[in-house]
Order: C-alpha cells, then sequence, then structure tokens
C-alpha cells in the first residue's frame, strides 16, 4: 500500500524546522505586500469554493480550531464550524468562549471536501462522542474525500471510529502510545493518502497549510503561508532585546487583551492561549458595547468583560491584537487613558502587527526599537526595526503578528517566568522554542 508523507519547501516552513522536502518543488511566487486582511492570490478567485468542517465542542484547543479556521478562509474555502453540544457557544480548552456558526445536526447531510477536527481535551472526547460527527467523518473516509486530525484527536477521536486502520498517523507526544505502534510516525505533520494528522498547537500552521495544499494546489498554500508570515528560518532571528530590564513580579501576572469587531483572532487566541498555560490571569475585554466579537476572519468570540468593568482594576501587562480591530480599539478613549497610566506607571505594554501603529499615534514608541507587520514599517519611526519577529526594549514589546503570535507569547513568558518556563510550554505546544 502506498503511503503519502506530507512534506514542504524549506522557503515556506522555515519557520518549522523540521520538516523536510516536498517531493515536488513549490516555485516561488513575486514579492508582494502581504496585508493581515487581505484574500489570498488572485488565482484562487477562479478556483471553485472547497467545503470545510471544523466541529468543536467544550475543551476543544482553540489555537488549533482558529488557526484551522483563519488560514481556511484565507485560502477561499467555505468553512463551517459546528458545535457538537446543545449549544453554539463552547468554552475551548484554554478558556476562550468560540460560538460556533452553527450546530452539527444541520451538518449531516452536507457533502465537504474536507473535515478536519482540532484537538484538546476534553474536546477530542467530544467529538468522538458525537454519533452525528462519527457518521459524517466516516462517509468522508469511505468516499476518500479529505480528513484530518491534530493533536490528541487522531488517538482520542478517529482511533476508535477505525479512521486510523492502515494508515500511518502522528498525535502530540501524550497521546502516541495510544496509537499503533507499527502504523506510528513521529513527524510534526504526516499524509497518508486522504489523511492527514497533525501533532499539537504548535504546528497548526503546518497541519492548515498542508490541507490548503491539498485543496488549492501548492501555489495557493506558498501564498498562504507569505501572508502567515511563515518565513523566519533562523531561530536566532526570531526575537532581539535591547535595555534589558525584569519583568518578574511576586505575584500572578494580570494581563488585559483589549478587543473589537475585526481583531485578528489568530493573534488573539494565541496569545491568550499560551499566556493561560503559564499561569498568567488573562482578561478579554470588548471596546465595544457587547462582549461578542466578530473577528477579522469571522470567527466569533466572547470576552470576558467589557472595558469599562476591565479598567477597574490595574494589570501588569497590556497587549493590543492587530487586525482591522485596531481602528476601533483606536477610538476608545478609555483604552487610549489605561495605555497613557500603564506607561507613566513603568508598567509592560505592547502590540502585535497593526495595532503598532496605535501605540505610535499615542507616542508611546518615543525613543524605543519595535516591529510591526511588514506593511506597516514605513508608517513607524526611525527605530522601528524589520529584521526580527518579537521586538522587546525595556518594558514594551512588539511583533509582526499572525504566525509569529506564538513566538510573541512565548517572549513574553520567557521574560515574566523565565526561559525553563517558556520552554516547558513550548513544549506542549510542540513548538521548537530556542535554546540560551
Amino acid at each position: 500500500m502506498a503511503i503519502f508523507t506530507s512534506t514542504y519547501s524549506p522557503s515556506l516552513f522555515s519557520v518549522f524546522p523540521s520538516a523536510p522536502l516536498h517531493k515536488t518543488p513549490i516555485s516561488r511566487l513575486s514579492t508582494k505586500t502581504l496585508i493581515p486582511n487581505s484574500t489570498a492570490a488572485a488565482a484562487t478567485t477562479s478556483i471553485p469554493s472547497k467545503k470545510v468542517l471544523v466541529p468543536i465542542g467544550f475543551g476543544t484547543e482553540e489555537m488549533e480550531a482558529v488557526i484551522l479556521v483563519d488560514v481556511m478562509r484565507r485560502a477561499g474555502a467555505e468553512v463551517t464550524v459546528a458545535s457538537v453540544e446543545k449549544e453554539l457557544e463552547i468554552e475551548a480548552s484554554g478558556g476562550t468562549r468560540i460560538v460556533a456558526d452553527t450546530s452539527i445536526s444541520t451538518c449531516e447531510d452536507q457533502i465537504f471536501d474536507l473535515v478536519a477536527l482540532p484537538g484538546g481535551m476534553p474536546g477530542s472526547a467530544r467529538l468522538r462522542d458525537c454519533k452525528i460527527l462519527q457518521e459524517i467523518t466516516s462517509k468522508q473516509a469511505e468516499a476518500k474525500r479529505l480528513y484530518g486530525a491534530i493533536c490528541a484527536a487522531p488517538a482520542v477521536t478517529l482511533l476508535p471510529w477505525g479512521l486510523l486502520r492502515r494508515k500511518h498517523s502522528t498525535c502530540h507526544p501524550a497521546f502516541m502510545d495510544k496509537l499503533p505502534t507499527f502504523w506510528t510516525v513521529k513527524a510534526n505533520i504526516h499524509i497518508s493518502k486522504e489523511l492527514t494528522t497533525s501533532r499539537g498547537p504548535g504546528t497548526s500552521f503546518e497541519f492548515s497549510i498542508a490541507l490548503v495544499d491539498q485543496l488549492f494546489g501548492e501555489s495557493v498554500a506558498k501564498d498562504i503561508g507569505e501572508l502567515l508570515l511563515m518565513k523566519t528560518a533562523d531561530k536566532s532571528s526570531r526575537k532581539q532585546e535591547f535595555n534589558d530590564v525584569s519583568w518578574s513580579l511576586d505575584h500572578i501576572p494580570r494581563v488585559l487583551i483589549p478587543v473589537a469587531n475585526g481583531t485578528q483572532e489568530i493573534e488573539l487566541v494565541t496569545i491568550v492561549d499560551i499566556l493561560r498555560r503559564a499561569n498568567v490571569d488573562v482578561v478579554i475585554a470588548s471596546v465595544g458595547r457587547s462582549k461578542k466579537i466578530l473577528a477579522s476572519r469571522g470567527t466569533k468570540i466572547v470576552a470576558d468583560k467589557l472595558i469599562k468593568d476591565a479598567a477597574e482594576s490595574i494589570y501588569d501587562l497590556i497587549i493590543l491584537p492587530g487586525g482591522a480591530g485596531a481602528e476601533r480599539l483606536q477610538k476608545s478613549k478609555l483604552l487610549k487613558k489605561l495605555l497613557k497610566e500603564q506607561e507613566s506607571a513603568g508598567r509592560i505594554y505592547g502590540a502585535m502587527c497593526s495595532s503598532t501603529e496605535i501605540l505610535h499615534g499615542q507616542g508611546l514608541l518615543k525613543d524605543k526599537r519595535a516591529t510591526a507587520h511588514p506593511s506597516l514599517i514605513s508608517n513607524l519611526n526611525e527605530k522601528v526595526i524589520d529584521a526580527s519577529e518579537v521586538i522587546i526594549d525595556g518594558k514594551l514589546i512588539t511583533s509582526n503578528g499572525l504566525a509569529t503570535a506564538i513566538d510573541f507569547a512565548l517572549a513574553i513568558v520567557d521574560k515574566l517566568f523565565g526561559h525553563e518556563r517558556a520552554r516547558s510550554v513550548a513544549e506542549g505546544l510542540v513548538f521548537e522554542y530556542p535554546k540560551r
């Protein structure tokens, strides 16, 4: 039986240095400005829409679900996020509340080009116990249409359904012993005919791009990888630090993350997920009238508080995610006040992607080195650096955004708790974190 193992060009997947080469070289696309909310390459507009099902349940791993949905929608897929619960709103494994588009019961008579299962616990078990989802995925496999799973889902969900039979697969290291030894592959990602499996939150981009490749082709996958800023090969260039000062605290750190309609969901969810893994008290606060926001790629997220209620507390760190929501954040007078107070009190603050412009507009980048999305670098001051994904200057931290969000969040963990804590969190993500 022929087994196809997924491998990719280092120019696209060098952020995942363990990935080997693709059997067919990926052609290099022309350089262009990479706008976070732009659509995929113009070539994708001529490709018929592909239907993708992403089921979620209580305890689903939020990074895996949100990155998958975002990447698929960038490629032009029609993505349905379906809840396997009675409710559409679910609390993910890291506490982020996500609202599905529909119930899984509305999907049982539909045909999908791809069914992709995020992992997490108990999310993978909740998916496993959903009979409708089992039937949909089994029919998908029988028809030899694409299906995939990441993290715990290959072992906890697909294996009991019999959908790994005679297929090589991988999963999160914590669940590898549940897979049949002869068929187990220790790789970040593996493709066995119509089945694609992957290891964890830290391999979510690679997993999603592999699925884009199979649905839309290599050139589209290459283009989306560039849009996501998945392009840094040298691990030492991921982060630069200037004016090194201690961020250590004598209490559990409190972090405020303001959000609005249009906030970039990958950046938001990645920061929240990773910081909460490190035992940081994170508050997501909406600057709008409702706690419910519609993120830049259509993911529906429920904030923990409104900004007026969150403002009653003091935070050790305020982080602004990017996306089109940055324009709405910039209009919040209360948020501007909180940021000014944060800087005046000598507390930590930072921004990703397009939100670095908010700090610039308030004079909070004065005499500071910072970075932003490549399309915005020329709009900021002369100390802006575009050679690294994450820049720390004293108590300011900034990042390019999107796929660099993992490095950004781990850099915060490193500063707050030390290098070993950051490496430990990265290990749980299945993400390679540089040694000192």
